[in-house]
């Protein structure tokens, strides 16, 4: 029969993608799109149609599909092309306008990792900075970093709300060299309310190792974790030969 081949259920699947995303544009972020069954009946296809539409918008990151809840229209995701850069200039470039929420500053106990690379005695207390970072007012990870007092004995007398790089560049310790590594991980109870997700949603979680000084091994300034919801945010890179 004409029109009911495989041809005919891609076209109703990239139609039902622009109807869905033109929907979507009526809405404003976080608000929820009708469930499969009413897009069943309101575009007269079939349920496999709906749920195919669905899952490309969400990969897309235009959707956002939450468990047991339904799917929302996405706040939009950040992509960000791998370079030494603040948070704030990550986001507006993207054209976002960030802001920050700090959670924690103070003096603590580091952990390991931060003892070992800010080559801290192992009874020596660091600056524990944990801030709230979001684009657009909506959350797209939590920073954690840990700073020398002995460098910075003015930290906690300045405003955490914006880039800590520029805190640093003023502070006479520009950033000068980052080792970081990604990888993928699950949100933590404590991480999650934070950050807006269930508890085990996929995370991205960055370890990051600062360098200040003069060219070469330069020194240590800050060892930073950050969670990122992995819905909101992409890192795009360009290799060559």
């Amino acid at each position: 029969m004409p029109g009911s081949g495989p041809a005919s259920g891609e076209l109703k699947h990239l139609r039902l993608r622009r109807e869905l995303q033109e929907l979507a544009r009526t809405l404003k972020p976080g608000e929820a799109l009708p469930g499969e069954r009413q897009l069943e009946e309101m575009f007269e296809v079939s349920r496999i149609t709906v749920r195919r539409a669905i899952s490309d918008l969400v990969r897309d990151g235009e959707l956002v599909r939450e468990k047991g809840k339904g799917t929302f229209v996405s706040h939009g995701m950040v992509r960000s092309v791998l370079h030494l850069a603040s948070f704030n200039e990550d986001m507006r470039a993207a054209g976002f306008v960030p802001s920050t929420r700090v959670i924690t500053a103070d003096l603590d106990e580091p952990p390991e990792g931060a003892v070992a690379h800010l080559r801290l005695r192992t009874d020596e207390s660091a600056y524990r900075l944990r801030r709230l970072r979001l684009a657009n007012d909506a959350p797209v990870s939590v920073d954690e970093s840990w700073l020398p007092p002995a460098l910075l004995p003015d930290l906690l007398a300045e405003d955490l709300t914006g880039s800590l790089y520029r805190v640093l560049s003023t502070s006479g310790h520009p950033v000068r060299r980052v080792e970081q590594t990604v990888q993928a991980s699950a949100a933590s109870e404590e991480i999650a309310p934070l950050l807006d997700i269930a508890p085990g949603a996929p995370v991205l979680l960055f370890h990051r190792r600062s360098f200040t000084g003069p060219e070469g091994p330069g020194v240590p300034i800050e060892y930073s974790i950050s969670t990122y919801r992995s819905d909101r945010y992409q890192i795009s890179m360009t290799l060559a030969q």
